[in-house]
């Protein structure tokens, strides 16, 4: 093996939970959905450095999937981005206890006014595992219908208040990553993960159930 060379067994291509000692931690600020707190963390030749991270409840998002291959996008305003994008149904782990599957049903009738009969895990993501705790479970949905607007509980407001929705072929938001025209990326990772899983008829997929490995 020359020098550079990584070479990996298939046995270990798979992400390993566990951390490294904290020394010390400590809050610097807290919002209204994020903590920011910085650690001193202990590598393994016991030099200490200090890492700032990004505490975050988590969230779901869904590729929800029509029998014409026609995934749902839901297109809103991202302040800290400054633009409006283009997305899939999404939203935080809010409610203490409640199975991501529930989270997912929840916020694809809030956001989308849809249900599902079919779910299925297509990924687990950590968005931005350098800085920040936030994970997220995509589901696919399937075998779906509208939920009409008076049998709806949740009112939209703030952002979500001004959202379109729009039915895209699973193709052409693929088209769309690629060219660069969407940035969302837990949009990305579910449309490209269903485009993926689609060559085997959605088969290899886990059950909504199964828990998250780290």
């Amino acid at each position: 093996m020359t020098a550079g060379e990584v070479k990996h067994a298939v046995a270990d291509f798979k992400d390993e939970a566990g951390g490294w000692p904290v020394t010390r931690s400590s809050i610097e600020a807290t919002g209204r959905i994020v903590t920011l707190r910085t650690d001193t963390v202990a590598l393994p030749d016991g030099e200490l450095v200090t890492r700032e991270v990004v505490e975050h409840p988590g969230a779901v998002a869904i590729v929800a999937l029509d029998e014409g291959d026609r995934v749902l996008m839901i297109r809103q305003y991202r302040h800290p981005a400054a633009a409006t994008l283009w997305e899939i149904p999404a939203g935080l782990r809010d409610v203490d206890g409640e199975p991501l599957v529930e989270t997912a049903r929840r916020e694809l009738l809030e956001e989308a006014g849809y249900q599902a009969a079919d779910w299925r895990v297509l990924a687990d993501y950590l968005s931005s595992p350098g800085i920040s705790t936030e994970r997220l479970r995509v589901f696919l949905a399937r075998g779906l219908t509208v939920v009409p607007a008076e049998e709806r509980e949740y009112v939209r407001h703030h952002e979500e208040a001004y959202l379109t929705v729009a039915w895209v072929p699973l193709d052409e938001a693929v088209r769309g990553i690629l060219s660069g025209d969407l940035h969302n990326g837990v949009a990305m990772v579910g449309i490209l993960s269903a485009f993926a899983a689609r060559r085997s008829n959605f088969r290899a997929l886990r059950q909504p159930g199964e828990p998250e490995d780290l």
